[in-house]
This record gives structure tokens, sequence and C-alpha cells, in this order.
């Protein structure tokens, strides 16, 4: 039997969703861009509340890196409105034709986007996602039902609450958007089983809940597991260039799913490029973990042992070892890696064509930065997730990965003959 508080969120999120839509464009844009005025004149409010969520952290102890994910400053919010405006100025994902075609009996033939319909997000300490998964379902044409982390409760509801005032004075339903106001955890575990009402779950976290969610789910869901992000230097690399890219994916942003977590580093590349690569990183304040013989090249380096190729560490601290050539990169990322994003830095382009070809992730990259895998970095607006999973969408979820299709066949009087 399903709970009653989250029967209640379901038949108003159903109810929303056929207004939702069957709206045009323009009002859904108007959603987003009144949303976007309301975070512009509200900063201050939404400091106080991210306040809040950010000292009953520290007095938690928890992590500094999971401090960041859950820290705003008028920076992030910024950023988070252009991200706003940004999707507002997307192409309509809906009501596309994705195909037409005309069958030997007269029959016309095509295939339409649509919404996919009540999307259950389900997140952790990021409250930049309340806004990120609100805007794409708005746009998309899906009704939400968000589920904040504890720990970023205070700021989730106050952006939540400045969503839905955005929707109303477009003249959409506030309960396109709602999020669940309680922390207690067995909401999850109802939320999960309402496929009477929740058309998708998107789980947007660490692996534990991800697990938790894959097996309790009866709903279809998104997989964003953890990102055991890779970069390989090939040894015909540009080594300035490389140093440059590998401190960036590390250090940038420790606690995203982005970092770089692994450092494979062709055994031909010289031994003092090797030292200035692991000195560069230390002087980042980086913690270097690596096999034996790294630890001769430099005494600082702690030796790795076989967990730190399978862990995201979330922090600054980066796994490093050897390998005999770009495909032994491969064999060890297609073992070790979350299939998120890997990276190859090399000037030789068979080398690189191989890496792309061959490494098994969702994104994989050429001489950048892991850290551009990001929705707003691919050119859409924000993201919900990267989906490592294999149906439907895979890498940054964006507005058109929300969305699904039908058929729409147009006759003049054919029946099907016996």
């Amino acid at each position: 039997m399903i709970n009653k508080n989250i029967k209640n969120y379901g038949i108003k999120a159903k109810e929303a969703f056929k207004i939702l839509s069957l709206s045009d464009n323009e009002q859904r844009n108007n959603a987003l861009n009144e949303t976007a005025k309301l975070l512009k004149g509200n900063i201050n409010k939404i400091l106080e509340a991210n306040k809040i969520d950010v000292e009953n952290g520290k007095r938690k102890s928890l992590s500094n890196s999971f401090i960041d994910r859950l820290s705003l400053d008028e920076k992030r919010i910024n950023s988070i409105i252009d991200g706003l405006i940004d999707i507002s100025k997307l192409d309509d994902p809906l009501n596309k034709d994705l195909g037409t075609w005309d069958r030997p009996n007269g029959l016309i033939i095509s295939k339409i986007s649509v919404p996919l319909g009540v999307i259950g997000i389900i997140y952790e300490s990021r409250p930049n996602v309340t806004i990120d998964a609100g805007a794409l379902c708005i746009k998309s044409g899906n009704a939400c039902i968000l589920r904040g982390g504890s720990d970023s409760f205070h700021t989730s509801t106050i952006l939540t609450n400045f969503l839905q005032q955005g929707l109303k004075l477009a003249g959409l339903p506030e309960t396109c958007i709602q999020i669940i106001d309680t922390t207690d955890r067995q909401m999850v575990t109802e939320l999960l089983k309402a496929s009477e009402y929740i058309d998708i779950i998107v789980p947007r976290g660490g692996k534990s809940l991800v697990a938790k969610i894959q097996e309790e789910a009866k709903v279809p869901v998104f997989a964003h597991l953890e990102g055991i992000c890779h970069i390989y230097v090939d040894y015909e690399a540009n080594l300035e260039k490389s140093i440059k890219i590998i401190i960036n994916s590390k250090m940038r942003r420790t606690g995203i799913c982005g970092a770089a977590e692994t450092l494979l580093i062709d055994k031909k590349l010289h031994r003092d490029s090797i030292h200035k690569i692991i000195i560069q990183l230390q002087k980042a304040n980086c913690e270097v973990r690596g096999e034996k013989f790294l630890k001769d090249i430099e005494s600082n380096v702690i030796l790795a042992n076989e967990e730190d190729w399978a862990t995201e560490y979330l922090d600054a601290i980066i796994s490093v070892k050897l390998v005999d050539g770009v495909q032994q990169a491969v064999s060890h990322i297609n073992k070790y890696s979350s299939q998120h994003t890997e990276t190859i830095l090399t000037d030789n382009e068979k080398t690189a064509n191989y890496f792309l070809k061959n490494v098994d992730s969702a994104i994989v990259m050429k001489n950048a930065s892991t850290q551009f895998a990001d929705g707003g970095e691919f050119g859409m607006g924000a993201e919900i997730g990267i989906s490592t999973g294999r149906l439907h969408a895979r890498g940054p979820v964006g507005a058109n990965q929300l969305t699904s299709f039908k058929y729409v066949v147009k006759g003049d009087g054919q029946i099907r003959p016996n």
C-alpha cells in the first residue's frame, strides 16, 4: 500500500502534468525566466537558508568536499540563474518531428517527442540540483517530485518555493514541481514503490544511494553512479598542457562526479616528466598514491593498494599507475571505471582514436579536462545528472533526454487486408 503522503504528492503531480505537458514553449520559458528573477532578487534569503545547512553540516563534522558541494555563494547562485536563462533559450524539446515517412499504402507515420511524465528525483547534498532538475523538467513538460538530502533541506526547500512561484506567475500549476517536506528516509522507500504515480526515478548521489534505489525501485531508473574518472597521459602528450589539464581535472572541484580519481601514465614517458607531474599535483595540495616505482621517483608518494583503483575519493587524492601504452590503459579503465568520463592526453591522432573508440564510458575526451563532463558545458543549460547506464539516455541528461516519443499515423480511410 502506498504511503498516504506520497499518494497525495503523486495525485497532484499527475494532475499538474496534464496541464504542463500541453503548455507551449513560451509559457514554460516564462516560468523559468520568472524563477530567475525571483532568485536574483532573493540572493540574501537563499544564502541565509544555505548558511543553516552548512553550519549544521560542520557540526556533524561532514567532510570538506561534502561542505563544498553543499555550499552556495553569490557566484554560484548567479551561475544557477544563468543556467535557468540558458535552459529557457534552448529549442523546445517537445513536439519535435523525429522522423516522418510514407508507407506504400498511403499512411504517413511520424515520430513525435513527448514528455516522460512524472519524474521522481532523489539527490543528496548539492542544492543546485533542485533548480537544475526542476528547470529541466519544466522545459521538457514533465512534473517532478524532488527529494533532496537532509543536509541541504533548508536550501532545497527555499529554491523549490521560488520555482513554484515562477510557475504560478507563468500561469502554470505550482504542483508541477513539489519537494517532499520531511527528512524522513522512509519517504525515499515509499517514493520508489509509487509506480502508479511516478514514471521514472532519477537518483543523483553516492554509490550507496544509487545502489539502494536500483535495488528497491519498482519504477524505471536513470542510473547516475559514482564518477571514477580517469586521465591517461600518453608518451606523445604535450607535457605543459597535460599538467594543466591534470590539475584542473583533479583539483578544480574535488567533490564533483567529474573530478579525476585515477591518473594512468605511459611507461614510455620520461622519468623526469613523470616526476614533474607528481610534484605539480603535490604543489596543488593533492595527495598522490601510487606504485613503488613512483615512490622511488618521489618519496612523498603514498603506496596504493588494489582498493585505490576502484575508489571515488571526492577529495584531494589521486591514484597514479604506470601502464604499458594505450591498450593497457584502456583495459585498466574498462575494468575499474564507473563508465562516467575518461580523457586521453596525446598529440598522436591514431592513439587518441583507439582510446576514444575502445573506452566504454558515457563520455570520452581527448586533451580536455574531465570537469567538462557537465550538461551546462555541453550546451544543455544544465543537467539532471550523468547517466552511466545504457537505456534511454547516456551521459548528461538534459531537457531532450527527458522526453520519449509517440507515433502519429495519418491515413485516408485505409484498412488492413486479411
